[in-house]
């Protein structure tokens, strides 16, 4: 028979164990439950690896997890492991169907391990031969994710529960209250202790209101949630951080790029999480703009956005408070340069239009606008122009559905530790590059003054 050995290192297997159970629906500790591979069970399952039934040590130390195509054989070095069928193992001959192994094989009675299919991904080895060449970048990326999403789903009660206060509940506020109430994925790793308001609102959806003095001190409070109006969050930020609390914060994070930078700083000292919420990049829109845009040469492009005033005082500059629009345009094009800002105020009518010139890094010209009065809904105009053709406007393409609660499931990962440090550095340098931006257009608009 064939015998197939699939080397996996301590840390893969202290993972492993918490997605059996979500994956196999069976005991963690069970005979036959999911063993995992290295490089995530995702990459494994993607490439038709079947779940190996059955785990033992290995001589080396690391653990091997070893399997047959056939229910009853021997293997030299390896002692006996009988079939351990499950509902996701494929029987012996399916496995030899898709393999192209069978009794005839010619690796058959070779030795350990005959040749590994040509599918299987990167991470996977057989004993005594050198890893396979890895997968591309967006292959690791979309692998890298569906394993986060595994492990979060993996659990249905975690040991382990973040206690969270909400600050703020207006809009933002509000619907973070609500998806921490609901039974989620992300939501069972958290604990709703309280929400900090000004006004005196007493409890809200049986949810207890508590003071700022007693969210900062509590042993309990984990993790701070802050939904104030833009001008408030450096300092909530500044002061959940060093009471030792892990914080997400609706965008902007700050008014200011130094203030970022020097709350970054300060996070990074106490070892916390920072997370600014972008929701804007997980809509249905911006998913379609980006596979529209990918791989394109742009010549020109502009991005119109109306809506009724804001309060700039409570909410910032219009480069801050419009911070999402840029924020696409980076996602979607690289990094900008300005070449020039202007603003027009009519203040006794509360109208104000922010027209904004960008270049890419291959100067080619970007135009932003924000256009704010009463009478005016909220709605994005754009147009890209490419060498191979036009985008113009945006077609409908469905509604965004729980967008906070996608971005409280980046937060979480976060929080588990399943973002790489080179995700976690391209994140927070596309963040103070758009915070950069923002403040240098404010500066060419007030200069005019």
């Amino acid at each position: 028979s064939s015998w197939y050995v699939y080397i996996t290192t301590p840390t893969e297997k202290e993972k492993n164990e918490k997605l059996r159970c979500c994956l196999c629906d069976l005991d963690p500790k069970g005979p036959s439950g999911f063993t995992g591979w290295e490089g995530g069970p995702e990459e494994g399952r993607a490439h038709g690896a079947p779940p190996p039934p059955a785990r033992r040590p290995h001589r080396s130390g690391t653990d091997a997890t070893v399997f047959s195509s056939s229910s009853s054989s021997s293997c030299r070095g390896a002692g006996r492991v009988p079939w351990q069928p499950n509902r996701f193992a494929p029987s012996p001959a399916s496995l030899q169907r898709s393999w192209g192994l069978g009794r005839g094989s010619p690796t058959r009675g070779r030795g350990l391990s005959p040749p590994l299919p040509p599918a299987l991904p990167a991470g996977l080895t057989r004993l005594g031969q050198s890893e396979r060449p890895p997968a591309s970048a967006a292959g690791q990326a979309a692998a890298r994710q569906l394993r986060r999403d595994l492990e979060l789903c993996a659990p249905p009660q975690p040991e382990r529960k973040f206690g969270v206060v909400v600050v703020g509940v207006g809009r933002a506020g509000s619907v973070r209250i609500r998806d921490l109430r609901n039974p989620h994925a992300s939501s069972a790793f958290l604990n709703l202790i309280g929400f900090v308001s000004r006004r005196e609102l007493g409890n809200i959806d049986e949810v207890q209101q508590i003071s700022l003095e007693d969210a900062l001190s509590s042993q309990e409070v984990e993790v701070a949630y802050i939904c104030s109006e833009s001008s408030s969050h450096e300092d909530y930020i500044r002061q959940f951080l060093n009471a030792g609390k892990h914080v997400l914060v609706e965008y902007p994070m700050t008014l200011s790029w130094a203030a970022a930078q020097d709350l970054w700083k300060l996070a990074e000292q106490k070892g916390k999480v920072l997370h600014e919420e972008h929701v804007e990049l997980l809509m249905e829109e911006f998913a379609f703009l980006k596979k529209e845009v990918v791989g394109k040469d742009l010549l020109k492009g502009s991005l119109l956005f109306t809506a009724s005033p804001l309060e700039e005082e409570r909410f910032g500059f219009p480069a801050f408070s419009g911070i999402s629009r840029l924020t696409w345009l980076v996602s979607l094009f690289g990094e900008l340069s300005l070449v020039s800002a202007t603003l027009e105020e009519r203040k006794e009518d509360q109208y104000m239009k922010m027209s904004v010139c960008l270049e890419t890094e291959n100067k080619r010209p970007l135009t932003w606008i924000e256009e704010k009065g009463p009478g005016l809904k909220r709605n994005r105009h754009l147009s890209f122009h490419f060498k191979s053709g036009s985008l113009e406007n945006m077609p409908n393409v469905g509604v965004n559905k729980n967008i906070f609660l996608k971005d409280q499931n980046i937060f979480v990962q976060k929080l588990l530790g399943q973002f790489s440090d080179k995700e976690l550095a391209a994140e927070k340098r596309r963040i103070l590059h758009c915070l950069w931006l923002a403040e240098e257009i404010q500066k060419h608009c007030s200069a005019q003054k």
